[in-house]
């Protein structure tokens, strides 16, 4: 094992840790909502109890907006905007902001959902600038009287004013910054749809997308996920963070062959969390090119997969941890590091967790990079696939334990009949099966063929970029969390690329006469002591599959749906919906080569809140639609809203429900 493959702290960084935690990481503040997260760390918590078990079955539709205003849809003939509103809206001075369904900003209230000012696009942007995606959200800087918000849209960073929504004109040309040139000569777009996160009076981006789909799935050579700060006040560069170091550089012995020279991506896709008191920045990077196949790219492959702590004024790296070596599994870090004070063993922590899609929750000190438990390197199967070679170890945290299930076996198959259960026997002959880091295999021709590994978690689960939320007050993390299989298979290549083998149908696993293949929940949420490390209690997210003809006759309890949903903590309940049915329908319009990634029918209209200690339902909703964006909550006018943003394939159903007591 290499030394890379372990916590590596930077060359002369100290950082004085006191007797007693700071109150960095506290949640949302003063019934507002400043974050995309609640605050810095990520953490979705809330401090308000207007709301509590007494009351909420009470809640009902105080007002609902649509994703896209008028002043902006009413322009564009056969307007369309996504289905997939991913946005979480920050709410501060008594307005709430958001990107809206093209990734505009638009200001509204907090009472009534009414408009009070639209972002307009940039003169240069023309028809297309009313056009766009959604966006997860919009960022917010004050320093003194200055005050900004930060969009990335399309590829620029973008400043306005709070008040009025117009562009800051001292911040970049005109008020934005170019973000494709600081990604290299390699980058032929650049797309993000993360939200900024500010530490300090540095504002730091990631990137999703930096060259076309169909070469990263296809060709060994990529551009590299550069991560870029700016000064929040003029918008001038301050630091570049990239993923893929070069010779002489700490990481690079792990990129074997010299492929640091042509491999990409290692991006950061999701979102940063940061401790503005440390004045350290959280960036969970993820999967290097061709994130099912490596034989070009041999080698752990650091600093992808990889946990990476920098200072936020500079972007020296403090502390990394690989949390995927030479990844084959698509298990790049999706969710925003939660920043959690907890105390083990009678000793104060500043921690960061990092979830994964594997179902594990990485616990650090977030100073030194040092794990709270122990972190076991064990072997995991070697790969059959020509040119491959897989990693003889992956990590394992002794603690907490996986909060979803890992690997396939027979005893994991569905037994809801005999007859089901026969059916799901017989499927598995197609299938290679194994513990978690099996890897893919080779897909086979013909009716009868072998066609491919049966991964579990698959790529969108675990915990997928809906992350989790902690209590600071009882140091308790809540996770939702997916168990859907995933078909990881290879083909050679019949188009032009220089790879030996490409993926194959990565496609949702399907089980006996369109039913799952492995036993439920497919969806849950659990709830986790980070004091201690143990887990408290499991319940299923939903009532899933029921509804099907053979399984209505029978006496299940609920099945858990397979969406993705964020929680959201208060101090006296938990909220949470069963997802967005938006990712399974959409799949293969936003990754061509992941035709269905979620269940047929994954997420559902229900939103809910739980007893936090029991996991208990103590009040349900059916929404328009299914949850697509985190919720939040705030107060206004002496009046508790929880606020979601749902989403859906059928026109015009996307946009905002505000939640209240009447």
């Amino acid at each position: 094992m290499t030394g890379c493959r372990r916590t590596l702290a930077a060359v002369g960084v100290a950082l004085a840790v006191g007797g007693t935690l700071a109150s960095a990481q506290q949640g949302a503040r003063g019934g507002e909502w400043l974050r995309y997260g609640g605050d810095a760390g990520t953490t979705r918590y809330a401090a308000l109890d207007q709301i509590n078990k007494d009351n909420v079955g009470r809640l009902r539709v105080a007002w609902r907006r649509a994703a896209v205003d008028p002043a902006i849809s009413s322009r564009v003939p056969d307007f369309s905007s996504s289905g997939n509103f991913r946005v979480t809206p920050l709410m501060f001075g008594g307005v709430l902001y958001a990107p809206n369904g093209v990734g505009l900003v638009e200001a509204f209230h907090p009472g009534t959902g009414r408009t009070m000012w639209v972002q307009e696009p940039f003169p240069d942007e023309g028809a297309q600038g009313l056009r766009g995606d959604s966006s997860r959200g919009v960022t917010y800087w004050a320093n003194g009287g200055d005050r900004r918000l930060f969009v990335v849209r399309g590829e620029h960073l973008i400043a306005l004013d709070p008040a009025t929504g117009k562009p800051v004109p001292a911040f970049g040309v005109g008020g934005r910054v170019a973000l494709r040139p600081g990604l290299g000569p390699r980058a032929s777009r650049y797309a993000w749809t993360g939200a900024a996160q500010v530490c300090q009076d540095v504002v730091i981006v990631g990137v999703g997308i930096g060259g076309s789909m169909s070469d990263r799935a296809t060709k060994r050579e990529g551009v590299p996920g550069v991560v870029q700060a700016f000064d929040a006040r003029t918008g001038m560069p301050r630091w570049k963070f990239s993923p893929i170091p070069r010779p002489g550089e700490v990481g690079a012995d792990t990129w074997e062959n010299d492929s640091w020279s042509y491999a990409g991506d290692a991006n950061l896709w999701s979102l940063i969390s940061a401790d503005e008191e440390l004045g350290i920045a959280y960036l969970p990077m993820t999967s290097p090119t061709s994130d099912m196949y490596g034989g070009h790219r041999l080698g752990d492959n650091v600093f992808a997969n990889t946990l990476v702590a920098v200072k936020c004024g500079t972007g020296e790296r403090v502390w990394h941890y690989q949390i995927v070596h030479h990844d084959l599994f698509d298990y790049d870090l999706p969710a925003a590091p939660i920043l959690a004070d907890i105390r083990v063993d009678g000793r104060p922590i500043k921690a960061v967790v990092q979830l994964t899609k594997q179902a594990f929750a990485f616990v650090f000190d977030r100073v030194t990079g040092r794990p709270v438990w122990p972190i076991e390197e064990r072997p995991v199967p070697a790969s059959d696939v020509p040119g491959e070679r897989a990693a003889r170890t992956q990590p394992f945290p002794t603690k907490p334990a996986a909060f979803d299930r890992q690997g396939v076996s027979v005893d994991d198959l569905i037994d809801f009949t005999p007859e089901l259960r026969a059916e799901a026997v017989a499927l598995l002959k197609y299938y290679r099966t194994g513990p978690l880091f099996t890897p893919p295999s080779v897909r086979g021709t013909g009716p009868d063929a072998h066609r491919g590994t049966i991964q579990l978690p698959g790529s969108v689960g675990g915990a997928d970029w809906q992350s989790g939320a902690f209590d600071p007050e009882t140091g308790v993390l809540y996770v939702q969390s997916i168990t859907g299989p995933f078909t990881a298979d290879l083909v050679k290549p019949d188009g032009k690329t220089d790879l030996n083998y490409v993926s194959g149908t990565r496609a949702w696993t399907a089980g006996p006469r369109g039913l799952p293949l492995l036993k439920p929940p497919y969806g849950r949420i659990t709830a986790i002591d980070l004091n201690r490390g143990d887990h408290l209690w499991m319940t299923a997210n939903g009532d899933g599959p029921r509804e099907h003809p053979l399984l209505k006759p029978l006496n299940l309890p609920p099945l858990g749906s397979p969406g993705r949903s964020s929680p959201l903590v208060t101090k006296t309940l938990l909220f949470l919906g069963e997802g967005d049915p938006v990712m399974s329908s959409l799949g293969s319009r936003l990754r061509p080569e992941m035709p269905a990634s979620l269940a047929p029918g994954a997420g559902g209209k229900r939103f809910r809140a739980l007893d936090k200690a029991t996991g208990a339902t103590l009040w349900q909703t059916e929404l328009p639609s299914g949850t697509t964006g985190a919720p939040m909550t705030y107060m206004f006018e002496g009046k508790q809203y929880v606020l979601v943003a749902i989403g859906s394939t059928e026109p015009g159903a996307a946009g905002f429900v505000a939640l209240s007591l009447p």
